[in-house]
């Protein structure tokens, strides 16, 4: 039940309180698009320094992936379920605004360590913070928007994803080349501190006047309970397990991006960054923020407008979405990491980023509709904790080895090539499990 449908059940100076804070949806998604910027901003810009950092702390590939993925992940995907719990009960913006100053601070830390040790452990903590901040967005976005839009809104709060990847990634570069990697660190972390000062002071949870009285507080379902009406949901684990593989081929590619054009296109990299008056890195990380950001935006967006439309009249279009999706942007991927020509390559990589944009959305206003309300921010937790530790937990460490390995015969700069085409190859078993969820997704959606 929305935050509307329910404002009838108040007392008159409970519900006018709750018609006050859902009349400013808006600001709420506007400002929530801004703290998931800076989430995946904190998050990604490992990925474009990874390059520098191996060569200072003298690193592998397997340790790289270690870096940009599973001791992020672990921590991220596994305190979100008690924090998602808390936010089943609690005030959703205050999770958020301390989780926000968490991982500002922890990425701070990144910035001096002097080992790989140093620098796993504060990327966990930058993990321990971000672990808030989903679940309870997702929640609080689903409260406030009705169903036939939940698809569109949580399509732009995703648009946090590609923009704070563009700025991530362009700043890191820019960075690298003024000043040296640990000052991206430091310049990503500053805004943070802010942004979860005026989360905690602008943004409102609806929940607060739904408690005001007795008939409208639902109590949260008990986690056995939360995992019973997961468990008969057979779209949730298709989605759920079919977004990991997903994120294994997302996340391996991101891990290593920059450092596939380093070793594969070196000259070409340095001969179009003179052209344009830049250093190779700047003109890099601009270049791959570009990408992942403008194509990225626009398929958030072109894809939550098109799931708005298949929830309208028909639940199963959103699934095919997601599946055609993932089957069309593995095989484009693959051919951008086999051409010759450094352009030629940074422009085909547009079209999977643009494409795969479309699915998340969807993905998230699947896992939003296929529970009821207060088992929103668990039925998200879940998620993370399969697509982060299966996607961004192994992805990254999985290509790292992968790269490691066939470098002893193939070189560091084809290997790492050939270890990202083979996880890319991952995206046709996403594509079958998002198929599949066809046969059950209208049946399972009760929200």
């Amino acid at each position: 039940m929305t935050v509307e449908s329910r404002a009838d059940l108040l007392q008159p100076e409970a519900a006018k309180t709750l018609a006050k804070s859902a009349s400013v949806p808006r600001y709420a998604l506007g400002l929530l698009v801004v703290v998931y910027v800076f989430n995946n901003l904190d998050r990604q810009i490992i990925n474009i320094l990874a390059e520098p950092i191996r060569h200072e702390l003298g690193l592998r590939d397997w340790q790289l992936g270690m870096l940009t993925g599973l001791s992020f992940a672990l921590f991220y995907a596994t305190l979100g379920i008690p924090i998602a719990r808390l936010a089943e009960r609690g005030n959703r913006a205050r999770i958020i605004a301390i989780s926000i100053v968490t991982w500002s601070f922890f990425t701070a830390v990144c910035g001096f360590a002097q080992n790989f040790l140093q620098l796993i452990l504060a990327r966990i903590g930058v993990g321990v913070g971000e672990a808030g901040c989903t679940p309870a967005a997702h929640s609080l976005i689903s409260d406030i928007v009705p169903r036939e839009k939940r698809a569109s809104a949580l399509a732009t709060f995703s648009m946090g994803g590609p923009l704070g990847g563009l700025l991530g990634t362009a700043m890191g570069g820019l960075l690298i080349d003024l000043w040296g990697w640990r000052s991206a660190f430091f310049v990503a972390a500053a805004p943070g501190l802010l942004v979860g000062a005026l989360v905690a002071l602008t943004l409102k949870d609806p929940r607060a006047a739904l408690k005001l009285t007795p008939q409208a507080a639902e109590p949260a379902p008990t986690f056995k309970e939360a995992l019973r009406e997961l468990k008969s949901s057979r779209t949730f684990w298709l989605f759920a397990i079919g977004s990991a593989f997903q994120g294994i081929v997302a996340y391996g590619h991101s891990a290593f991006l920059g450092s596939f054009f380093f070793r594969n296109h070196g000259p070409g990299l340095a001969e179009t960054a003179a052209f344009f008056g830049l250093k190779t890195a700047s003109f890099l990380g601009l270049a791959l923020g570009l990408i992942a950001g403008v194509a990225g935006v626009l398929g958030t967006i072109i894809g939550g407008k098109l799931a708005d439309r298949h929830v309208a009249k028909n639940q199963r279009g959103v699934a095919t979405q997601v599946a055609v999706c993932n089957f069309l942007a593995t095989p484009i991927y693959i051919v951008a990491m086999l051409v010759d020509s450094t352009n030629l390559a940074l422009v085909t990589l547009a079209v999977p980023a643009l494409i795969l944009g479309m699915t998340y959305g969807p993905i998230f206003s699947v896992f939003q509709g296929v529970v009821q309300p207060r088992t929103r921010a668990t039925a998200v937790s879940i998620y993370l904790l399969l697509t982060n530790l299966i996607g961004l937990g192994l992805g990254p460490l999985l290509a790292g080895i992968l790269s490691d390995h066939l470098a002893v015969g193939l070189g560091a700069a084809e290997g790492l090539r050939w270890a990202q085409i083979g996880a890319t190859l991952l995206g046709f078993v996403a594509a079958g499990l998002f198929w599949a969820s066809r046969k059950h997704i209208v049946r399972d959606t009760v929200s």
